[in-house]
Parts: structure tokens; sequence; C-alpha cells
């Protein structure tokens, strides 16, 4: 091999450990769609923890922003997946949030039948279950709104159908102990009704007062210290001695 030979091969073999070297310092390519400032296809998830991540980003989406907020695409953008993951998962947009809606209503519903579960007698249990609705839709203002916006859920999707039946049935149950009696919530009389109705009116009408900020004007008016749980005690207190 004459010295000019040797010398090429010498640069050939120090170019190649150059590339090698620079190449294990460089950070690993992105996968196209993130090149172009999409995110991966759902590679860090599960097929199954998938469709709960997306119902989490969906129901952070609905109490930052509201419903007008919740989109397929923000949820997708929420979880970090591919725009086409919540179609895949739930079909279209009334799909996801009659699911979300359909969490939003096992959480009521535990938190109501939590606070009626204590001691006390009927009429205790049922207000506490009150006091716990209106505390809910405070903790949960965007998924309480979105379990009531019927127009925008399909009902007989049997998840939501099932959480909203039970919902149905705690309250009937908790008028029926009130009143010291068995309701049958497929079958009212309409004393019965009346009651269940009245009971949830008040309820439902105060929570949304209170979440419009629509009670602030009485509140003030009241004496110092007196806060909205004591406007509501005093409120069921008054209807059922009416009663």
């Amino acid at each position: 091999m004459t010295k000019a030979s040797s010398d090429r091969s010498a640069i050939r073999s120090a170019t190649r450990k150059a590339v090698k070297a620079a190449a294990a310092k460089a950070p690993a390519a992105k996968p196209a769609g993130a090149r172009r400032g999409r995110p991966v296809v759902d590679a860090p998830y599960h097929h199954g923890a998938l469709h709960d991540a997306l119902l989490k980003a969906a129901e952070r989406v609905l109490e930052r922003g509201g419903l007008p907020a919740l989109t397929l695409r923000a949820v997708a953008r929420e979880a970090g997946v591919s725009h086409a993951a919540p179609t895949h998962h739930f079909g279209d947009l009334t799909g996801l949030v009659s699911e979300l809606a359909a969490i939003g209503f096992r959480q009521f519903n535990a938190a109501m039948a939590a606070a009626g579960s204590g001691g006390g007698t009927g009429l205790e249990k049922a207000m506490a279950r009150a006091k716990a609705y209106v505390a809910y839709a405070q903790a949960h203002p965007g998924m309480y709104g979105l379990m009531f916006r019927i127009e925008r859920l399909d009902m007989s999707r049997p998840s939501l159908h099932e959480a909203a039946e039970a919902a149905f049935a705690g309250l009937a149950g908790a008028i029926g102990a009130s009143r010291q009696e068995q309701i049958s919530e497929q079958a009212l009389s309409l004393d019965q009704a009346a009651a269940i109705a009245r009971a949830w009116s008040l309820v439902h009408g105060f929570t949304t007062l209170l979440l419009d900020g629509r009670l602030a004007d009485i509140l003030r008016r009241l004496p110092q210290g007196t806060s909205a749980d004591m406007l509501l005690d005093a409120m069921l207190r008054s209807t059922v001695q009416r009663g």
C-alpha cells in the first residue's frame, strides 16, 4: 500500500468514527407528527388506559373552559394524543360528553350517598344529602352543568342512563325516608311526585342561583357571618315545617 492510500484509509476511518460519535450524542429524532407540531399517536397509553385518560382530559378542559371549550381536538391536545383518538374511542362529541356526564353522575351519587349514610333521622339525612348536592356543584361546576344539559347528551347510552337513574332513585329514597314511607321510583303517587319535585326544585334552583352569583345580594343583607350553607339549611327547615 502506498503512503497516499494509507493516508486516505486513515482519513475515512477517522471520519466514520466522528460520524458515529456525533450520532450517539445527538437527541433521538422525533416522529414525523411531532416534528410538525402534532402529538404522537397514542404512544404513551395502553388502549384501556387511553380511554380513561381521554375522559380525565375532557374533565380538565370542561372545568377550565366550560362546555364551549370542550371539543374533540381540545381533549386530544390535553391528553397529548392524536386528534383521531377521541373519535376512535367515543364516536363523536356527543358520545364523549355523555360518558363524561355518566362519570359526573356517579361522583354526584357517591357524594350524596356518603352524606346520607351517617346517623340521624330521615329528615336529617335528607338535609345532609341536599348540602352534599350543593357542595358537589360548587366543587365541580363544569361537570354539574354538563349533567343537566340533556340536549347535549345521549341518555340512551347504558352508562349514562344507569347513573342518571341511580341519582333519581337516591332522591326518591331520601324523600321517602324523610316522609317515613317507601317510595318506588317506578310508580309514584301524585303526592310523592310532588314531594320529590318540590325538594329537587328547591335544591337545584338554590344551586343554580348560587353558582351564577345571584344569591350574593341576599347574602350581603344577612347578618355578618351568615353563609350560603346556613341559608340553605333555613330554607330546608322552613319547607319541611310548612309541608
